[in-house]
């Protein structure tokens, strides 16, 4: 592959092959996403996939939901379904859609999965890249200032159907105490709106996000605040067919992980799958569900 192979620009110097050009060299922008549309656009997950005027067929991409945070007593935890459609067919049955975007932060995605799968490695390098720049981490307030920005630029495409819809949460230690844990949702144009307490995103996000409004309740353990979300994310696969409930037979169970001022952990899939079947074991009896917590 040569230096003219890619378009968009190329950051090195003709009849130089395999040299970085002295942009990579010159002290800029603490943004890696604007170092990109100014030296490769091409790169970018922003950029149009589509002909001007055209959409996508429904169906066409592969799309994943449910998405689902809670702020707990030690922090914030962030949860997800693991089906993936194609209109009315199952495209995979264990996609990953909660991701560590740093320490402290954590990013789980509904919508297109391949670019919400680019969006989310641009920004955990986009984070890498200002703590490098800088020196100092940035913000949660920050990161989630700099997400709405990366979404915005993905407005194109959510007109022509592609559109990704991440959520954010993050373990803020300036917050005041007991509201360390806090969650950042969006809209497809970048609008950027602090939840209290839960949400929920995706297309079974009003079923999951009725549980979450049922059942949560302030100062709830890490083990209650895991069987909440995985309650919710239960609720959602029974009403919303885009949703996958936990599949005991081939041992594929929804992706739970905490931010606390440890930072970030998934849990074990042995504790995810031991809160699982218990809480199917109870379903068993109940079907809907338990009931509000006094």
């Amino acid at each position: 592959m040569t230096a003219n192979d890619h378009s968009g620009g190329d950051t090195r110097e003709s009849g130089t092959a395999g040299r970085l050009s002295d942009a990579f060299f010159t002290p800029g922008t603490s943004s890696f996403t604007r170092f990109l549309a100014e030296h490769r656009p091409a790169l970018l997950p922003t950029r149009s996939p589509l002909p001007a005027g055209t959409t996508a067929p429904p169906g066409a991409f592969p799309h994943g939901t449910t998405v689902l945070a809670l702020a707990y007593r030690d922090g914030v935890l962030i949860a997800g379904d693991r089906r993936a459609t194609m209109g009315n067919l199952i495209a995979q049955r264990d996609l990953e859609k909660v991701h560590p975007a740093d320490g402290h932060t954590a990013v789980a995605f509904a919508g297109t999965v391949g670019l919400a799968l680019d969006m989310v490695k641009l920004y955990q390098v986009e984070l890498t890249h200002f703590e490098k720049i800088e020196g100092v981490a940035m913000t949660l307030d920050g990161k989630a200032r700099r997400l709405a920005a990366m979404i915005r630029e993905n407005l194109g495409q959510a007109m022509q159907g592609l559109a990704v819809v991440p959520l954010l949460a993050g373990y803020d230690p300036k917050a005041p105490a007991g509201a360390h844990g806090r969650i950042f949702s969006f809209d497809v144009a970048g609008g950027l709106y602090e939840k209290r307490e839960f949400h929920a995103e995706g297309s079974g996000s009003p079923y999951a996000g009725s549980a979450l409004k049922k059942l949560y309740r302030p100062g709830l353990t890490r083990r209650d605040a895991a069987l909440t979300a995985l309650q919710a994310l239960y609720d959602a696969a029974d009403d919303d067919s885009a949703t996958g409930g936990p599949d005991l037979s081939r041992r594929i169970f929804p992706i739970v992980s905490v931010i606390t001022d440890e930072g970030f952990e998934r849990l074990p899939q042995a504790e995810t799958e031991e809160l699982t079947r218990e809480m199917v074991a109870h379903r068993r009896t109940r079907p809907d569900g338990p009931n509000a917590t006094p």
